[in-house]
This record gives structure tokens, C-alpha cells and sequence, in this order.
């Protein structure tokens, strides 16, 4: 039996989120995307937006490289929002004003899977103990700042699926 790295469940991990992403927003209209529960909650197409422009934005700081939001998905979107937003601290205006198509959430994700995997795949052992940011006790490790990621990614995942069970 061959090792398993770090590296591949990191991959694994993120490959479920590209999995679960895909099937949460197979068939669903744009007012189902934009369907918020009681008028005020996060929307799928939110959650799916937010999930993606977090792992794009912090997977690109991590490899040094632009994000892929900026490389034409932006204004695929023409969202009314900053180009750098990414959804944190979001009232529900904001919110509400991320209206899309599943077709377009889907290749934004696909595509900023793609540059996770990438990336992932050029990362060395020795890499993921390396710290990336200091701002925090204790100080964070390339690795931890990627479990973030995955995490924060699965639970609005999972808060979208949420969502969806509800509407049908």
C-alpha cells in the first residue's frame, strides 16, 4: 500500500467540495439560486459565489498568484460589487444582489478547483509548515490556513444543501 500525503486529502477534501458544488447546483433556475429562507437568509447562489471567491482568494495569496475571479470571471458576473469582495460580512442587501445561473457559478468553481488542484499539486511537504501569517496566536501555517478553506468551504456547502432540501 503507498503513503497517502498531506497533500492528498487536501486534494481529496477539495475535490468532495467540487463534487458537492456540482450536484448542489445541478437543475436549479436562477430564482431557485436566489431563493433565501424567510426573505433573509443566504442563498445558494450566495453560498456557492462566497465558498468560491474565499478558496480563490486565499488559495492565490497562498501560491502567489492572481486570483481567478480577476482573470474575466468578474465581469462574466457584472456583479454590483467590489471586484476584491468576496462575501465577507455581507448584509442582505449584498446578499441579494448576487444573482446568477448555475452554468456560471459551476465553471467559476470548476475553474478555481482546477487552480486549488494545481496549486496543491506544486506544494512539498516541508511547504505546509511554513507560516503564512502572523497575525494570529498561534501563527498560521500554510496548512492550517488551507484546512480553513476546506472548512469553511464544506459548511456552506453544506448550509446551501440545507437550502436546496428546502426547496424541494
Amino acid at each position: 500500500m503507498s503513503e497517502i500525503s498531506a497533500t492528498d486529502v487536501l486534494l481529496d477534501g477539495f475535490g468532495r467540495v467540487e463534487q458537492t458544488v456540482a450536484e448542489l447546483l445541478d437543475g436549479l433556475t436562477p430564482d431557485q439560486l436566489a431563493h433565501r429562507v424567510h426573505g433573509a437568509g443566504n442563498s445558494i447562489g450566495w453560498l456557492v459565489w462566497h465558498l468560491t471567491r474565499v478558496q480563490d482568494d486565499h488559495v492565490a495569496d497562498l501560491a502567489g498568484t492572481s486570483q481567478v475571479w480577476t482573470e474575466g470571471w468578474s465581469k462574466r458576473f457584472g456583479l454590483p460589487l467590489p471586484e476584491e469582495d468576496t462575501g465577507y460580512g455581507h448584509d442582505s442587501g449584498q446578499v441579494a444582489s448576487v444573482e446568477t445561473t448555475a452554468e456560471l457559478l459551476l465553471g467559476y468553481h470548476q475553474a478555481v478547483h482546477a487552480r486549488t488542484a494545481d496549486y496543491l499539486r506544486s506544494v512539498k511537504p516541508a511547504d505546509l509548515a511554513e507560516v503564512v501569517d502572523e497575525a494570529w496566536d498561534p501563527p498560521v501555517t500554510r496548512a492550517v490556513r488551507l484546512v480553513s478553506v476546506l472548512e469553511d468551504d464544506l459548511q456552506h456547502a453544506g448550509q446551501a444543501a440545507f437550502v436546496r432540501g428546502l426547496l424541494t
